[in-house]
């Protein structure tokens, strides 16, 4: 059998079985395909198609089985070309990211910084949007690498790595009522106030909608964006409270803003790094996932590209302590 063979069969199946257009297709003769075809089939021991005189009909059941596998194939070897043509242009190419814009401003900017340092000639494309929306992008083939928070679901079509680990931080103005509270704040203490959060953060069966339902309670929402520092400047205002993300708390917020810790209030999010299956990861790809990810190296990330299934990479994390990014240190931050 020749890859050749298993070209010319894919090339009969996707022109309406007309073996001369798909000789057209593949510049090649009808005469030759025809040739081809018959001793495949005689290699195989199968019909692969009935025929109606000199015309082929339909495809036969075993037909079907051969052309599935010979895409699988095909398609493999489209990989490893791509693999050989690249190989000698690690060092240049492009990388487009999807990320939410937390990501995008608090955590990738040094990762960017340094990726860039080790390659310059490769061209960098960051896409902002919800999880939802980056999950969009990478179901329409936008984006090579995906960065986002939430339910994993969102990404089936993904190999995802857990990144890191972050709790949510509420934002008052400096002699709110709440920094003067005796103990930890609770969720009945958060209900007496208007909300100001991130636009999906209580869409849906949110990790924020459920820690209100939990108690019975149902939060006053005021104001939603997705940039935190635009949530920032709504609580300045005096609009509401603030709830963001841990790692969007900067010590000069700490000016104006007190923080205090939502640690355990909500449920810990985990942010995720992924990747289609079957993409082929050039070097630069492997050390940006790297950079995110410094916990994983690069015989872990050749595994993860060949697995079957999203337990499989949860299994090689199983163990693994996650970093946690709550923003400013506790020496910078001033908590209630």
């Amino acid at each position: 059998m020749k890859l050749q063979q298993l070209k010319y069969l894919l090339a009969i199946a996707d022109n309406g079985l007309n073996i001369t257009a798909a000789a057209e297709r593949l510049y090649t003769s009808q005469p030759g395909v025809s040739k081809q075809l018959k001793l495949l089939e005689e290699e195989l021991g199968l019909q692969l198609f009935t025929r109606k005189g000199k015309s082929l009909d339909r495809v036969t059941d075993a037909g079907l089985r051969v052309i599935s596998r010979a895409r699988v194939i095909m398609q493999e070897v489209e990989q490893i070309r791509s693999f050989a043509t690249e190989y000698f242009r690690e060092e240049e190419g492009t990388l487009s990211i999807g990320t939410t814009h937390t990501q995008a401003r608090y955590i990738l900017p040094k990762i960017v910084q340094e990726f860039r340092r080790r390659y310059p000639r490769v061209s960098l494309n960051l896409h902002q949007g919800t999880s939802e929306q980056v999950a969009c992008m990478v179901a329409d083939n936008e984006v090579d690498i995906a960065i986002a928070t939430g339910n994993s679901n969102l990404f089936n079509g993904l190999l995802m790595i857990p990144g890191y680990q972050w709790d949510r931080k509420i934002l008052v103005p400096k002699n709110h009522e709440l920094t003067k509270l005796d103990g930890k704040i609770s969720v009945t203490d958060l209900a007496k106030y208007p909300l100001v959060s991130y636009v999906f953060s209580f869409g849906g069966d949110s990790a924020l909608h459920r820690a209100f339902a939990s108690h019975g309670l149902k939060p006053d929402i005021v104001f939603t964006a997705r940039d935190a520092d635009v949530i920032k400047t709504y609580v300045r205002m005096g609009l509401g409270i603030g709830i963001v993300a841990g790692m969007a708390h900067e010590s000069e917020d700490n000016r104006d803003l007190v923080a205090i810790d939502a640690t355990g209030l909500f449920p810990r999010s985990t942010t995720w790094i992924g990747f289609r299956r079957n993409q082929t990861l050039r070097l630069y790809m492997m050390d940006f996932i790297q950079l995110f990810a410094p916990h994983i190296n690069h015989a872990q990330l050749q595994s993860i590209s060949q697995a079957e299934s999203q337990q499989e990479i949860d299994s090689i994390f199983r163990h693994v302590q996650l970093p946690l990014k709550n923003g400013c240190s506790s020496g910078l931050c001033v908590a209630a």
